[in-house]
């Protein structure tokens, strides 16, 4: 997990190494990363949003040789990839899954029951918003499916939500990850990114609370 952190809190640094070690497979492998955020159900503390932030910061320098648009493709294909497969695993093993003495362990009650609590307050339009959550987008597709949810309806609000989160993340890394401030201070804003992306779901989860004390 140590590993993990750093992997996040450092990712610009990591990228180059990557970069300078796998030159185009470097597409691949961030594709792969983002797949797995939401296709695997159990790993939803993979990197997502400051991956988008730091890839695109890269390719807006010449020197690595990165294609922004291939990203963004990638990205888009890989979120929507990773998301169809989550609710695969929720409509036709989602008990069974959560069940299982070992993927049990990874996917949290108290995450699960966020994602569901969200699903029932926001209705379908809660795909698109998960997308922007982290954790919870990890488990909004499999509630999704879980709730019969037809997968029409979910993979429309699914592109929406893909499409928009893919350009918002893209687009700031690439005009904004490379101004002096930023790259000086790149892990307070990664950090910054996960606590402003997590601070929907945190509210709604407390107003819950709450409202179930009243």
């Amino acid at each position: 997990m140590q590993v993990l952190i750093d992997f996040v809190l450092h990712i610009d640094s990591h990228l180059v190494t990557i970069v300078n070690s796998f030159g185009d497979l470097t597409y691949l492998l961030l594709f792969a990363i983002i797949f797995i955020e939401t296709g695997a159900v159990i790993l939803p503390f993979l990197p997502g949003d400051s991956l988008l932030f730091a890839a695109t910061a890269l390719s807006a320098k010449p020197e690595y040789g990165l294609h922004v648009w291939i990203f963004v493709g990638l990205f888009c294909l890989a979120a929507l990839l990773g998301d169809s497969l989550n609710f695969y695993l929720g409509r036709h093993v989602g008990m069974a899954l959560r069940k299982h003495r070992f993927f049990g362990k990874f996917i949290s009650d108290e995450k699960m029951a966020e994602a569901e609590h969200f699903f029932e307050k926001h209705g379908n339009i809660s795909i698109t918003l998960a997308r922007f959550m982290p954790i919870i987008r990890t488990f909004a597709p499999f509630v999704a499916a879980g709730s019969n949810m037809p997968y029409k309806d979910f993979i429309r609000y699914n592109i929406i939500g893909n499409v928009a989160w893919v350009a918002i993340c893209c687009s700031a890394g690439y005009f904004f990850g490379n101004i002096a401030f930023v790259k000086e201070h790149f892990s307070l804003v990664v950090i910054g990114i996960i606590v402003v992306s997590l601070i929907p779901a945190i509210v709604s989860f407390a107003k819950s609370k709450i409202k179930k004390q009243v």
